[in-house]
């Protein structure tokens, strides 16, 4: 039984007496305990079934509807019978769950074992943020199943006389927590209720090893660590439950830690109620403010020869302002082995509303992919990636962006998304998660799951942040993959790491990253600063010098990264859209809203391709052919190369056989400088400021060589079809056959599919268009031998 209603009793006086829900407004309690804690009666078969504190009434309040469904199955447990999850209603202004009915097992008649059992309770969610029950139904009308195999006939409610109530003095808004075997720790004859001199008594506070009301933490990670060794000693296990903030600061003021099997998200939880709440005093301070210690299922004692002294892991979560501080390890002296139990940042409630979500998408969109983590029978992580995204992934998937900018607001949802460069360099999104938790399991899951979603698709470079848990993740996932560390990241470092220095050092660590032109360049200039400015012992320093090739442009040009600047912080998808506050209804709208914005923005640059000429600014043919093939947006960065060239001069420096080097300088420049490579028998060419490697669009340099050479056409291998118009119409050309008929056919499906959607929607705005694109299609069917 999770919560009944709150309260602090004061002047309970007591009685044997019957109450009906009526009278509980005036009369509650037999025993006086510590406040929050009420005496199980040790007979519910017995007389006392009846007793309004055991069983539903009209008014009861709920933290949430969870804590109301389990509640009535623990009441339906004991009276006989069984609880199904009946209809639930939502809110027409934000679409959030506002009711929900909790039925009897025998409501209705679908199949033949219902009997229309009218038993019922519904509770609606209050401006309060709590949940009252509105309408209960007591009787049944059928026989009830106990577990020793009897039945017994089903009670019918019964008003007891008037002149039973008893003389109390309680609060309007009550809240009373059922614990067993308390009578004996505390009995307070005069049955008022002291809570300031409960821990002075001595005899209300059990051992250490036990949690009780009162019970005191430095912060909620010990709180955490104290409670899953007194799980696995008594024989289950915990999860994280539902954690409140403070409307005013955001900081998390309370939390549950609940039995694994609480809840019915899962086939294998049983809406177990056990939990242990803690809040946060003004001291600092975490007191455990409300619990239930019993489970609705076996429980299973682990072995003596596994119980043991145990030093806890360093860190078990990195939540910021939570309470959940980073700790050095702490041995918890319970004699308990404790196993690592992962955190998870989205609330439980958010899962059944993201799956209702995710099937009604699968609906509308055969191509719709989700997935969900499961860990110890809990969801976890959640990726998805709706049918437009995964195509477009076929096309632009050569290199990602995961964004996780929402981890620089310590209030944020851990949404993150996956997103590429089209063909018109625009971010395009290829697919979001939610994130439980920042670790290797998690990371290497998400991207897993996104091989399985994209056909296997290994993307040649990856833009994410430097954590080890993402580093590591990415190494396991992607072997061949670079990762490349995400620039915002790196600045917020170098301010923590190197903050003290002065702008001197500042303009000499700049001009080491991005003037050097080779890597021994690049190297004298980082000693100099090592020697210079003392930065031998700096660790930060030391581990940015090994992980050079993944942070400094000189190491990172050979790779395709489609020209994505990666010393700028690149825009979010979705921008500071949601934060620890927004709801999972208004979430979802904003996501689709944002969703919509940018495919919007990709519709009207595909429009200005198709609609608005480019303008010729040399007689150079490469520059008509270009004109022709490239999208308007990459057309104008080759178009600015081109005219770029005229500024260089090129001087065969060496020769021999098919291949010869050119070196190409700027005009008074003598500082900047490339060196082509050409071979002559098939036209292979290479510079060493490695743009086309970089961005795929030949540099000024490699333009110059061909004017030397009088190359007026560039060779089909320099024009990648991700830049050009016809992208959108799928990359089948530079499908890697590697990837095998397997992936072919999920590209050619996608693509087909694509083309099929714009021209439905074409074909559909009016009855002639309708005419004609059907008359296009039959026709169509005829040449693709399609017999109806």
């Amino acid at each position: 039984m999770d919560k009944l209603l709150g309260t602090n009793l004061t002047n309970v006086t007591s009685s044997d007496t019957d109450l009906n829900n009526e009278q509980c407004e005036n009369a509650m309690i037999v025993k006086a305990y510590p406040i929050d804690m009420v005496r199980a009666t040790d007979e519910l078969g017995g007389e006392n079934d009846g007793n309004c504190m055991l069983e539903p009434f009209v008014g009861q309040e709920f933290d949430s509807s969870d804590a109301a469904l389990n509640f009535y199955s623990s009441y339906a447990q004991r009276v006989g019978f069984k609880v199904r999850i009946g209809q639930l209603y939502r809110s027409r202004t934000d679409g959030t769950v506002s009711s929900r009915r909790f039925v009897c097992s025998k409501e209705g008649f679908q199949l033949s074992s219902r009997t229309g059992c009218p038993a019922v309770i519904r509770v609606q969610r209050r401006d309060s943020g709590m949940w009252v029950i509105d309408l209960f139904h007591k009787d049944h009308n059928h026989h009830f199943e106990h577990d020793d195999g009897g039945e017994t006939l089903p009670t019918f409610q019964v008003k007891a006389p008037r002149s039973a109530k008893l003389m109390v003095n309680v609060s309007h808004r009550r809240k009373i927590h059922l614990f067993k075997d308390v009578e004996h720790a505390f009995s307070c004859s005069s049955g008022i209720i002291d809570s300031k001199h409960l821990n002075e008594r001595g005899n209300v506070i059990p051992p250490r090893g036990e949690p009780c009301v009162g019970l005191e933490f430095n912060s909620a990670n010990e709180a955490y660590q104290f409670y899953n060794a007194y799980a696995a000693n008594a024989g289950f296990r915990i999860r994280i439950g539902q954690l409140f903030r403070s409307k005013n600061s955001g900081s998390i003021t309370s939390r549950r830690f609940v039995c694994s099997k609480e809840g019915f998200q899962h086939p294998s939880r049983l809406g177990c109620g056990a939990f242990m709440r803690i809040k946060r005093h003004e001291s600092g301070k975490w007191v455990v403010d409300r619990l239930k210690k019993e489970h609705n299922h076996d429980l299973e004692p682990q072995p003596e020869t596994q119980k043991r002294n145990l030093t806890v892991s360093k860190r078990f979560t990195g939540e910021l302002n939570g309470g959940f501080e980073g700790k050095e390890p702490v041995n918890l002296n319970y004699g308990i082995v404790i196993k690592r139990t992962r955190e998870n940042k989205i609330g439980s409630d958010w899962y059944p509303g993201l799956f209702e979500y995710f099937q009604s998408k699968q609906a509308e969109d055969t191509g719709f992919f989700y997935a969900v983590e499961v860990e110890n029978s809990n969801c976890m992580s959640v990726f998805w990636a709706d049918g437009r995204s995964r195509f477009s992934c076929s096309q632009f998937g050569d290199t990602i962006i995961l964004d996780t900018s929402y981890r620089k607001s310590a209030y944020a949802v851990p949404f993150a998304t996956f997103f590429g460069v089209n063909h018109h360099k625009q971010p395009v999104l290829l697919a979001c998660a939610l994130i439980a938790e920042e670790s290797v399991e998690s990371f290497s899951w998400l991207f897993q799951t996104w091989l399985r979603a994209m056909s296997g698709c290994h993307p040649l470079s990856i833009i994410a942040d430097q954590d080890k848990a993402i580093q590591q993740a990415v190494a396991q996932v992607f072997p061949r993959t670079l990762h490349c560390f995400s620039s915002w990241q790196i600045r917020k470092k170098e301010q923590d790491n190197l903050n003290m220095l002065d702008e001197t050092f500042r303009f000499e660590y700049e001009k080491c990253i991005y003037q050097s032109q080779t890597a021994e360049e690049f190297d004298v200039g980082w000693n100099m600063l090592v020697g210079k400015y003392g930065l031998k012992d700096n660790a930060w320093f030391k581990e940015m010098y090994i992980k050079r090739n993944n942070w400094v442009p000189l190491f990172l040009r050979g790779t395709f990264f489609a020209g994505i600047p990666t010393t700028d912080n690149f825009e979010s998808c979705f921008g500071a859209a949601f934060n620890a506050q927004t709801p999972l209804a208004e979430f979802i709208s904003r996501y689709e809203i944002g969703l919509e914005r940018r495919r919007d923005e990709e519709r009207k640059e595909s429009l200005n391709s198709l609609n608005l000429q480019g303008f010729l600014q040399t007689k150079e043919p490469v520059e008509e052919q270009c004109l022709r093939l490239y999208t308007h947006a990459v057309f104008k960065v080759f178009q600015k190369e081109l005219l770029h060239c005229y500024r260089y001069l090129g001087f065969k420096i060496y020769e021999e056989v098919a291949l010869s080097r050119y070196l190409v300088r700027r005009c008074e420049n003598d500082n900047e400088k490339c060196v082509v490579t050409v071979i002559s028998t098939n036209l292979t060419v290479n510079c060493s400021c490695k743009m086309f490697e970089y961005e795929g669009i030949l540099c000024r340099h490699i333009l110059r060589v061909f004017q030397i050479l009088g190359i007026s056409e560039i060779p089909p291998r320099y024009i990648l079809h991700r830049w050009t118009r016809n992208a959108e119409y799928g990359t089948l050309l530079d499908v890697d056959t590697d990837g095998g008929p397997q992936e072919l056919k999920a590209v050619m499906l996608w693509s087909l599919r694509e083309a099929a959607c714009k021209y439905i929607e074409a074909g559909a705005t009016s009855l002639e268009k309708y005419k004609l694109a059907y008359e296009i299609m039959r026709e169509g069917g005829r040449k693709l031998r399609w017999q109806r």
